[in-house]
């Protein structure tokens, strides 16, 4: 038999262990071709200029390349250690290390680059239908056509060279590092494996989960005002993210041995099969796994978070451009304002004009703010009189506060009701009762002081009008006006206006900052979700050969039980109580520390939490929850083939 028959024969023999492994490498290379495709795309030029997108992308295909070239090290170093034995028989046979390396190398070739040509090839495919994702993402009115890139092919074939080199390097080391013997022990080496825990062990279990928990709390007060300073705002951060990473992996080397051993000592030591399946072998192997599944914990929650993060920006996108510009266009300059409705006029498009004169006081709401900076703080803020805003009235003495919405009330609590003052340009005060807050914005970013605007029954607005305190108004701010167009369908057309027009004084369009919010966050969103799939791939594919290993590993067991009279059914329970656990844990795990880092500090990317971080967590949950499918399938075909 000579070596090319031993290659291919033993390619043949492996190929069923490869599959998922193939598949991975396939699925890799064509999110990276379809990935850098896009960068050299014509029609990119769009969504290249909005938030440097160009350097945007670059930095994503280099992240790119580090989590696939982690995936296919990690997956090569599983994969080498099953074929340790056949390694072994080799050497018995005589054949030299040199000659076993030459062996592997030319099995990797045929499979590793036969992938990557079926992975350019899909790449290729899919790249007009994540052009047309992007584009309908962005906004962008572009045909999104099929268009092959020579600089994509060279990029991918070199980066998956290198990695695939890297591969033999590691092949070679392997070979080279292990003896005859320790190659036909390297599978039956076992994980870690105790009957009793020690005392240390359990103070490692109790300190993970408070290291997280604090780290929870701590995340909650980011932004409540317990840290007003930039130093203590930033330690803070540093504090949660050490508390939490080192948290988890203490939980993983201790916690879930603690919980899981308080459990069997609760049944007294009488544990059903399903129990010895899944409770008795979670609770040492994690352990032995605790450093890898915090990584991909850690990685999830992060994919997650910044997932959901974009999500809501991009989700919130009209709220937050109605908040900062309440009606379609807003100005401070009357007589920019008549040039504008003029061109209006002239292309028949009907508006409504709301004038309002705002004026700047400042208040004492020391009453009112519980945590904040300001609460002891003369604070500068827009009055509006009752009489200019549509569906609000008031008795004197009365006062609403209106623009308080989600991320000023992540800086500064203001109670619902209480009692403030105005402070006059003369010094004397004006009390004043609190009867409510509203989100809604009356003027537009442009007028903001940091506090919502303050709306008073008519008196008192004309009273705090004459006792003015100059240094406090502004000509540039004196007044405001705004155009609320009646027809919805001609905002595009109102809009191209006054883009036309160049106007040079302080104007605001509202449909100006939604497509921007969109532009931005949309790209971001598109690059953080190709990622976090990229990610997800990878780290599902990770746990699931760790289960192919075990399931092989234990196989001599379900020999044994069979024997015993246990059925496949009966196995089975205990094996989906197993994977449960196995890909549930670091799932529920990674999916708490994103909700507490998301709710943190959300409101400075939009206006709505819940649904965003919903569907992005029901999604990853979907996905992930695939690959322990496909460990419980696995595992019934070692059951099945058990006997």
């Amino acid at each position: 038999m000579n070596l090319n028959t031993i290659i291919f024969r033993n390619l043949k023999k492996n190929i069923r262990n490869y599959y998922l492994y193939v598949f991975a490498l396939i699925f890799s290379v064509g999110l990276y071709f379809s990935f850098v495709t896009l960068q050299y795309d014509p029609s990119m030029d769009e969504a290249k200029g909005t938030v440097k997108g160009a350097a945007a992308l670059g930095a994503a295909s280099v992240l790119l390349v580090a989590i696939v070239a982690v995936f296919l090290l990690y997956a090569n170093t599983i994969f080498i250690k099953r074929r340790s034995k056949e390694i072994g028989l080799f050497q018995l046979i005589g054949l030299t290390k040199g000659r076993i390396f030459r062996i592997l190398t030319a099995e990797n070739l045929i499979l590793y680059f036969g992938s990557m040509v079926i992975g350019i090839a899909a790449g290729f495919a899919a790249s007009r239908l994540i052009l047309m994702i992007l584009f309908k993402i962005l906004g962008v009115d572009e045909l999104a056509a099929l268009r092959f890139s020579p600089e994509a092919l060279m990029q991918t074939v070199i980066v998956f060279a290198l990695i695939y080199v890297l591969i033999m390097i590691m092949n070679y080391l392997f070979i080279v590092r292990q003896s005859i013997l320790s190659l036909f022990r390297v599978v039956s080496i076992a994980q870690q494996r105790v009957s009793k825990m020690s005392l240390f062990e359990i103070l490692i279990g109790v300190l993970g989960i408070a290291l997280i928990l604090s780290g929870y709390y701590v995340s909650t007060e980011l932004f409540g005002g317990q840290f007003t300073e930039m130093n203590e705002l930033m330690w803070a951060m540093i504090f949660i993210l050490a508390s939490v990473i080192i948290g988890t992996y203490l939980f993983y080397k201790g916690s879930v041995s603690f919980i899981f051993n308080a459990i069997r000592k609760s049944k007294n030591g009488y544990l059903s099969i399903g129990e010895v399946l899944s409770l008795s072998s979670i609770m040492f192997r994690m352990k032995s796994n605790a450093m890898l599944l915090t990584v991909i914990t850690t990685v999830s929650a992060l994919a997650i978070g910044l997932l959901s993060l974009s999500y809501i920006s991009y989700y919130s996108a009209g709220a937050s451009a109605t908040n900062s510009v309440p009606h379609d266009f807003s100005f401070a300059d009357e007589q920019v304002k008549e040039e504008f409705i003029s061109e209006l006029d002239s292309h028949l498009i009907a508006y409504e004009v709301i004038h309002r004169q705002p004026i700047e006081v400042e208040i004492d709401a020391s009453k009112l703010i519980s945590n904040s900076t300001f609460a002891d703080e003369a604070i500068q803020t827009p009055v509006l009189s009752e009489a200019m805003v549509e569906g609000v009235e008031l008795e004197p003495g009365e006062a609403l506060f209106m623009g308080y919405d989600d991320a000023l009330s992540g800086f500064m609590t203001i109670a619902s009701t209480g009692e403030f003052s105005f402070i006059g340009g003369s010094g004397a005060e004006i009390h004043q009762k609190l009867i409510g807050s509203k989100e809604d914005s009356v003027l537009s970013y442009y007028y903001g002081g940091g506090f919502p605007t303050v709306i008073v029954d008519d008196t008192v607005y004309q009273q705090l009008r004459s006792d003015l305190d100059p240094e406090l108004q502004t000509d540039e701010r004196s007044d405001y006006y705004g155009i609320q167009l009646k027809d919805r369908s001609q905002v595009t057309e109102a809009y191209e206006i006054y883009t036309d027009m160049e106007l040079s004084a302080p104007s605001f369009s509202q449909y100006e900052l939604l497509i921007n919010q969109r532009n931005n966050m949309g790209l971001i969103m598109f690059i953080v979700g190709f990622l976090g799939l990229t990610f997800l791939i990878t780290s599902g594919c990770i746990l699931y050969f760790k289960q192919m290993d075990e399931s092989e590993e234990e196989r001599p067991n379900y020999t044994i039980l069979r024997k015993l009279g246990f059925t496949e059914s009966n196995l089975m329970r205990g094996i989906r109580f197993k994977q449960l656990f196995n890909f549930g844990i670091p799932l529920i795990v990674g999916l708490f520390h994103s909700y507490f880092a998301v709710k943190s500090g959300w409101f400075l990317f939009g206006t709505e939490l819940m649904a965003p971080m919903l569907i992005v967590m029901g999604l990853y949950t979907v996905l992930y929850s695939i690959f322990g499918i496909l460990s419980v399938n696995y595992y019934k075909r070692v059951i099945k083939g058990s006997l």
